[in-house]
């Protein structure tokens, strides 16, 4: 790591932690006018957030980026107006209770459970400037400054949404625009920087892809940095033997809609019974969005995620399984855990997957791509996180990124 790099990435933290106090501090009313106040920016400026993004994806299919990337580089006018949809509907969303009784100790001392922000949280990702956004605004809800990182591919995008969105909102508001802080250098080596200030920047939120976000969070932990890691996706449909052909073709279909996102359908698994009968409308389904399957003999691990193959990202795994039993035990221990459907009409053998997935999201006639923060709880998210220890699992949102503190106070204070 150049000494270049490691001195932007430490100047960003020190700034971000030197403003924080002005965010802890804010009233909800502040934090929710800044919000709003970036959503009415993002729309007055779209002419100038679009260019950027323009010329990102200019230059990124210049150096041959995929079809699925590209796509998450990309902010179209529609996706534009949603992003400010979701920055009005967060700013409307009740914020964290910051007190909360918990019980009655001995001589009527009153125990409260205190939720307090982090400080400053880092977050490293790749090419989705909308992840900005989203990031910068749970961080804002939750009263944490931030240091942001992403790649070179979506730096461009990601600085004009600081410049013309974010930091003014924050300003308009009362709050130190310094509060969030984007990383200007474009060199991987900024990434491993951020991970290494733990005075300074002491959880970090990782998204990309398994094997970068995993050597992240690997070197955080030499550092005592605590990471939330999004490393690995890829969602599985079991298809039982007691499911309505019409609702495999929907939930197929559903589950296809876009190819380089995490929670995209990328393992199809069929029971032995009615393989052969839902084969030819499966396989118009993957027709439909020109999607092709990778059948046995498999030259690749059955769970291996496509939407990280930049040369067959239009893929979806099928195996044949015997029963239930099989389709759980291959979705626990050869996925990543991210999520899990069945399509069945028996509620007992819905029942039965819900029981035996151990993932983060679990399905029944409905498609994967619903384990999203937006879709599922109405607000951005940071990433979904899916450790399977105690703490934030699945999207996690402003609501999360809070520590604990009791406090004891004196009966009827």
């Amino acid at each position: 790591m150049t000494d270049e790099v490691a001195k932007a990435v430490e100047e960003c933290a020190r700034a971000a932690k030197g403003a924080a106090p002005s965010l802890a501090a804010a009233s909800d009313e502040a934090i929710d006018t800044a919000l709003r106040g970036m959503a009415q920016r993002l729309l007055d400026h779209r002419g100038e957030v679009l260019e950027a993004n323009v010329a990102d994806v200019e230059r990124s299919r210049a150096d041959g980026m995929s079809a699925g990337l590209l796509d998450r580089l990309t902010i179209t006018d529609e996706r534009l107006t949603g992003m400010a949809e979701q920055l009005r509907l967060l700013a409307g969303a009740p914020h964290q209770e910051r007190s909360v009784e918990v019980s009655t100790l001995d001589g009527g001392l009153r125990l409260v459970e205190r939720r307090r922000p982090v400080g400053v949280i880092g977050a490293n990702y790749e090419a989705r400037p909308n992840v900005t956004v989203d990031v910068a605004s749970q961080l804002v809800k939750s009263r944490n400054a931030g240091v942001l990182r992403t790649g070179s591919a979506a730096l461009g995008s990601a600085q004009r949404l600081v410049e013309v969105v974010i930091a003014p909102a924050l300003a308009e508001a009362g709050i130190d625009a310094d509060v969030i802080q984007l990383v200007p250098r474009v060199e991987r080596e900024a990434a491993a920087a951020l991970v290494s200030l733990p005075g300074l920047v002491p959880l970090v939120i990782l998204r990309g892809s398994g094997d970068s976000t995993r050597a992240l969070a690997t070197e955080a932990a030499t550092h005592g940095v605590r990471t939330l890691a999004h490393a690995d996706g890829g969602g599985v449909l079991y298809v039982d033997a007691a499911a309505d052909a019409e609702t495999v073709r929907s939930l197929v279909g559903a589950s296809l809609d876009r190819l380089g996102v995490c929670n995209r359908l990328n393992l199809l698994l069929i029971n032995d019974a009615v393989y052969d009968e839902l084969w030819p409308l499966v396989s118009e389904a993957f027709a439909g969005r020109d999607v092709s399957p990778s059948l046995p003999p498999y030259e690749h691990a059955i769970g291996y995620e496509w939407a990280l193959d930049s040369d067959r990202e239009a893929t979806v795994t099928v195996a044949r399984v015997a029963d239930l039993a099989e389709a759980v035990a291959i979705a626990n221990e050869q996925t990543s855990g991210l999520a899990a459907g069945i399509a069945t009409e028996d509620a007992a053998a819905a029942e039965a997957f819900f029981d035996g997935y151990q993932g983060t999201g679990v399905f029944w006639n409905a498609p994967t791509r619903l384990l999203d923060g937006f879709k599922l709880l109405g607000v951005p998210e940071t990433g979904i996180n899916l450790d399977r220890v105690p703490g934030p699992r699945g999207p996690v949102t402003y609501t999360d990124l809070y520590v604990r503190q009791y406090a004891v106070l004196p009966a009827g204070r």
